[in-house]
């Protein structure tokens, strides 16, 4: 069993930042590919950016892309994204997910493992 820990999530300003974090524990391993995914009220979840196993491959929607960006610590299984100039349209919960595979996947259904959630609210 794998547990995953969303935080940094909060209020905010237009145009300011905040740092995600998420930590992971129990059966955890470096192996996994992870991923931020999103869900505004009303709306689907979305996916917000991927990281492989190693670090080295990230992908972005291109609604983020040039304003966050996810990184990985695997020496302390961690996972961060760093959210910058942040819009409105960014106001939603937050979820770290594991896909148990090594590459990362913009669909929802092809991960395994979810935090809890943390919300964002950016206002204007």
């Amino acid at each position: 069993q794998v547990q995953l820990v969303e935080s940094g999530g909060g209020l905010v300003q237009a145009g300011g930042s905040l740092r995600l974090s998420c930590a992971a524990s129990g059966r955890a391993s470096s192996n996994y590919a992870m991923g931020w995914f999103r869900q505004a009220p009303g709306k689907e979840r979305e996916f917000v950016a991927g990281i492989s196993w190693s670090g080295r491959n990230t992908d972005y929607a291109d609604s983020v892309k040039d304003r966050f960006t996810i990184s990985r610590d695997n020496a302390k299984k961690t996972v961060s994204l760093q959210m910058s100039r942040l819009k409105p349209e960014d106001t939603a919960v937050y979820y770290c997910a594991g896909r148990g595979k090594t590459y990362p996947s913009t669909w929802d259904y092809e991960y395994v493992f979810w935090g809890q959630g943390t919300q964002v609210t950016v206002s204007s």
